[in-house]
């Protein structure tokens, strides 16, 4: 099935574009997307479209920061009938739960987690799309910390940014964006925050309008309703790296008995074993381009138990050996930084 997301993503784009000399109009064609869709926030696309356009907006501006100046420019209001609900919430933490419980009336393909650490807390987020798509995470992250801001003012002060891609060229947008540490080459995708600055009480929350929120999103035509497989493949993505995506832990996080979970699955024709090889090969060629990671860090993360498991697996999916992957992904990269230096 494929996976959508609102227009609403696009949000600012034509802006960014502009700003920059592009003729977004025409990048929008050769994506396949009508240029109404920007009047259209609520109307549906392909969620992998939306991560193409962007990807090639960046390459062909060389500016690697496109997608954090989209999100310098968003509200808390352009998540829409969902935004009312999320501004009246007691405190963050609740905010950032509610967003996810409606995630799949926004984008289909992001998974938030939040994940306390002692006094901190991680705020994962992923984006589950079969192309590497560095400026929509930058999109998403930096939308993520901008709601922060919006809520908490000068009280947001997250410890750190992570991105599990490289850094680009240029760090000064990115400086200036994230008033805290930046890690690129990261172990995942996300923010670091301390727990206590998440359950600051909002000072706007009032219960009597989230309620009315509430009220108005059940009263909304059912065909956004949460697909089984879709919410089990993002919490593949959030727990693979780490080595919890069984079966019960994916079923537990997301609220379901594993009988549930399989039973849900079966109705769709598709089994977790399934599930997990999909969310392999879209992740494999990634980790693999990442050479922070050695290779046997790489199979682990694929949850793999031995180096040599991993090599034929990978050899198998894409005709090639990881260190030849790997090898070429660098030499791309290269490619790239020069052409972005010499614009």
């Amino acid at each position: 099935m494929t996976a959508l997301v609102r227009a609403a993503a696009l949000t600012n784009f034509s802006d960014v574009a502009q700003e920059l000399g592009y003729d977004a109009g025409a990048a929008l064609r050769r994506a396949g997307l009508r240029a109404a869709l920007l009047r259209q926030p609520d109307q549906l696309v392909e969620a992998a479209r939306v991560a193409r356009l962007l990807e090639e907006a960046a390459q062909k501006t060389g500016c690697e920061s496109f997608g954090l100046r989209i999100a310098a420019r968003r509200q808390l209001s352009n998540f829409g009938v969902v935004s009312l609900l999320l501004m009246h919430q007691p405190s963050l933490r609740q905010v950032l739960l509610t967003l996810i419980d409606h995630l799949h009336m926004l984008n289909e393909r992001l998974a938030i987690q939040v994940e306390d650490i002692g006094k901190l807390v991680l705020l994962r987020e992923e984006l589950a799309l079969p192309v590497d798509a560095p400026q929509s995470i930058e999109l998403a992250i930096g939308v993520l910390y901008r709601m922060g801001e919006a809520l908490l003012g000068e009280r947001w002060q997250p410890v750190s940014v992570s991105f599990t891609h490289g850094a680009p060229a240029r760090l000064d947008f990115h400086r200036r964006f994230f008033k805290c540490r930046i890690e690129f080459d990261g172990g995942f995708n996300g923010l670091v925050c301390k727990a206590a600055d998440l359950d600051v009480p909002n000072p706007s929350a009032d219960p009597l309008l989230a309620d009315y929120a509430r009220r108005m999103i059940a009263a909304l035509p059912g065909d956004h309703e949460r697909s089984i497989d879709q919410e089990a493949r993002k919490a593949i993505y959030l727990m693979l790296p780490s080595g919890r995506a069984t079966c019960k832990a994916v079923a537990q996080g997301l609220g379901m008995s594993v009988r549930t979970l399989q039973r849900g699955l079966d109705e769709r024709g598709l089994t977790f074993k399934q599930l997990i090889s999909e969310v392999r090969q879209e992740l494999a060629p990634r980790y693999v381009a990442n050479s922070r990671h050695s290779l046997a860090e790489v199979a682990a993360m694929l949850g793999y138990s031995t180096h040599s498991a991993f090599t034929r697996w990978f050899g198998a999916q894409f005709g090639r050996s990881p260190d030849a992957w790997r090898s070429r992904a660098s030499q791309t990269r290269t490619g790239r930084l020069t052409t972005s230096r010499r614009r």
